[in-house]
């Protein structure tokens, strides 16, 4: 089976280019071979970790806000939350 190459010019950044270079001679192979590898692994799906199962939904009794909080608007509940923690 004939596999053709297409040459093409692709732009990374610096440091990924100099880390994959680095690699490549560490591992005695290619800048090419690596690359190759990596479009592989995305188009194959194989870096994704399956999703683990959400934990059961947080709920309390089910009455809605306290009275002190009826009247206010998510941005101010929000605000209320993270008040003091540098949010």
């Amino acid at each position: 089976m004939a596999t053709h190459i297409m040459k093409t010019t692709i732009e990374i950044a610096d440091d990924l280019f100099e880390r994959t270079q680095r690699l490549a001679r560490e591992q005695k192979t290619s800048f090419r071979a690596l690359t190759e590898a990596g479009l592989r692994l995305v188009i194959a799906g194989k870096h994704l970790s399956k999703p683990a199962a959400l934990p059961p939904l947080v709920t309390f009794d089910g009455s809605g806000p306290t009275d002190e909080f009826k009247q206010w608007n998510w941005d101010r509940i929000g605000d209320e939350i993270y008040r003091g923690r540098g949010a």
